[in-house]
């Protein structure tokens, strides 16, 4: 207890708002610094209204947490449900989007401009495994089946604005839906499944990070005689 106790002030933080929020909109370094008055032009008022908007969810998102008492502990499912239900609180609390409301988003941006479908599936192939999410129904390798099935038919690639080629993929997805098991009317149930494996994924993410940070101060002189804490014990609240 007292090593994790001195870990508080000695080691890099282990839990900051990146791990809650992770705006994409950069904030210039001269909001940080000092510069002689001059007129403030329209570019910049925006600019400010959006970094003070952002500085307003991050505070509305921590002050949810500071609250909460986390326990870092990826393998247990009591753990996970409530890290992704206090995370799903502090989203609503800031305004801020749900998980499957971000990944849309952000396929949309990544997306934009690829006009071959099979670009555009890796592409989604490859925003999965940044995210740590697991295809663990095949999914992805049936689509890739179903595109080559389509592009055989049609005898070239298959483009996103072929609506007459597309209706002949979609209807295989179909098919793979209905073979899944996978309805429309179930996507509430996706959804909290998707906050779920997003939330195991942070508290890997910060299990790890507490490690390193709690084996880093173990090699320090002052902290040779100290046994490392389980890091389910930290209170993630004194690191916000």
């Amino acid at each position: 207890m007292a090593f994790s106790a001195r870990l508080l002030s000695k080691s890099r933080q282990i839990y900051g708002s990146q791990a809650i929020l992770r705006p994409n909109v950069p904030v210039p370094v001269r909001f940080y610094s000092k510069e002689a008055a001059r007129p403030v032009l329209q570019g910049d008022e925006m600019l400010k209204n959006i970094f003070l908007e952002l500085k307003k969810q991050v505070e509305t998102a921590l002050g949810v947490f500071r609250k909460e008492k986390i326990t870092i502990d990826p393998d247990d499912p009591a753990a996970v449900s409530h890290y992704a239900k206090v995370m799903k609180t502090a989203r609503e609390k800031a305004g801020l989007p749900t998980e499957s409301q971000e990944i849309q988003s952000t396929i949309e941006t990544e997306t934009q401009g690829i006009a071959d479908v099979r670009t555009y599936l890796l592409t989604l192939k490859e925003m999965r495994i940044k995210r740590g999410l697991i295809d663990g129904l095949g999914a992805e390798a049936m689509m890739m089946d179903a595109l080559e099935k389509v592009e055989k038919e049609i005898k070239k690639p298959l483009m996103r604005d072929d609506k007459k080629s597309m209706a002949l993929l979609t209807a295989e997805f179909d098919k793979i839906n209905k073979k899944l098991g996978i309805r429309k009317e179930d996507l509430p149930k996706y959804e909290e499944q998707l906050e779920l494996k997003m939330a195991k994924a942070q508290l890997e993410e910060l299990k790890k990070d507490a490690l390193e940070a709690m084996e880093t101060q173990l090699k320090r002189e002052e902290f040779k005689d100290e046994e490392m804490p389980d890091v389910k014990t930290l209170d993630v609240r004194n690191f916000i």
